[in-house]
């Protein structure tokens, strides 16, 4: 096995949370209310089916192959070359999804903070912080894990405590206004970012006690859906209306909060501890990716392709993606299917030719 380091439960809940949450929380509530508008909060609700269906799939297969990542019963179940293939092209979507997010982390940090910074310059610093974490391998990333997200989490609570004053619940209604739909058009971010709970094929083989891992999965995806109801309503009640026009609402959120004369302007302390938030996030796609192509490789470590599986998640987040503007188009019309397509598509693929091939 490449990897000898083991995490626990809580450790691969809260990774699997970092994947989905991080960038989730900056830019779903702006992408969702384009056609949810006040109803955005159901949204991550209808988006839900695709993480617990996914976590259902990819428990069921490692149960059929335990120890073993999506990557190498591939193999497997569909045969060398075509288990080659599709590896491949989860692989490659792997790579994209990445540098996804790569540009996610530096498209929000370039327009909230370090304006005049060039995006390569921003996404190769982190990338170079989380080359350090991978090569220290899962343990590295789940102590991470461990350590920052409890902060995060607390700091984003306190961010709408604060805003408790300023709140207007009856923003909320009249709820279903425009009936199903458009909070069903909605939730087509939340089913994107929550496929990526496919990536669990990497975490199971590594669980100290793999009896739950069922349980826990499927906590770890409530956790994610809480957790974006949560924002999205805190962004309505503050926002109402014109929540459709600001693109971080998070972000403006935490400029809202002033407490006597002395605790305001506090958005930059909001961006130093969400950066710890998108380090586990980042890491955990960059070992994830690195993992899997030292498996579809057979190397005797993965170590030796952190560099430059690096350097080519810093080109892709450059070349993938032409501008923000781009970005957060494609996020609500055609990224959201083209995840499923690859990160629900394939797995049901493989259960199905497993099971039959497991009752010939």
């Amino acid at each position: 096995m490449l990897e000898k380091g083991r995490i626990s439960y809580l450790q691969m809940t809260l990774i699997m949370y970092a994947t989905v949450v991080a960038t989730a929380i900056l830019y779903i509530p702006y992408i969702t209310a384009q056609h949810a508008k006040r109803d955005l909060w159901l949204s991550p609700i209808w988006g839900s089916l695709s993480g617990f269906v996914i976590v259902l799939i990819i428990v069921k297969l490692y149960r059929l192959y335990p120890n073993k990542t999506l990557i190498e019963y591939s193999e497997l179940i569909l045969g060398r070359t075509f288990g080659k293939i599709i590896s491949f092209v989860y692989l490659f979507f792997l790579l994209h999804d990445t540098a996804i997010a790569f540009r996610e982390y530096g498209e929000f940090i370039e327009s909230a903070f370090l304006h005049k910074t060039p995006m390569v310059f921003v996404t190769a610093s982190i990338a170079l912080s989380c080359a350090i974490a991978v090569n220290g391998g899962i343990e590295t990333v789940g102590r991470c894990a461990t350590i920052f997200l409890p902060i995060v989490l607390a700091l984003y609570l306190l961010i709408y405590v604060f805003l408790i004053p300023d709140l207007n619940f009856k923003n909320l209604f009249p709820i279903l206004q425009d009936g199903w739909m458009p909070s069903i058009k909605g939730s087509l971010a939340p089913h994107a970012w929550l496929s990526q709970f496919s990536l669990l094929s990497f975490l199971l083989p590594f669980l100290t006690n793999q009896k739950k891992a069922m349980k826990w999965g499927m906590f770890s995806v409530l956790a994610c859906v809480l957790t974006m109801v949560f924002i999205n309503l805190g962004n309505l009640f503050l926002f109402g209306e014109i929540i459709t026009d600001i693109q971080f609402p998070v972000f403006e959120a935490a400029r809202f909060i002033s407490i006597g004369s002395f605790f305001e302007h506090i958005e930059s302390i909001v961006i130093a501890v969400w950066v710890l938030g998108g380090f586990v996030q980042l890491s955990s796609f960059f070992y994830m990716l690195v993992l899997g192509t030292a498996q579809w490789l057979t190397l005797p470590s993965y170590k030796q392709m952190v560099l430059p599986i690096g350097v080519l998640i810093i080109l892709f987040s450059v070349w993938s993606i032409p501008s923000f503007d781009k970005m957060i188009q494609g996020m609500s019309t055609t990224v959201p299917f083209y995840f499923l397509t690859v990160q629900l598509f394939i797995p049901i693929v493989l259960l199905i030719v497993a099971f039959i091939r497991k009752h010939d």
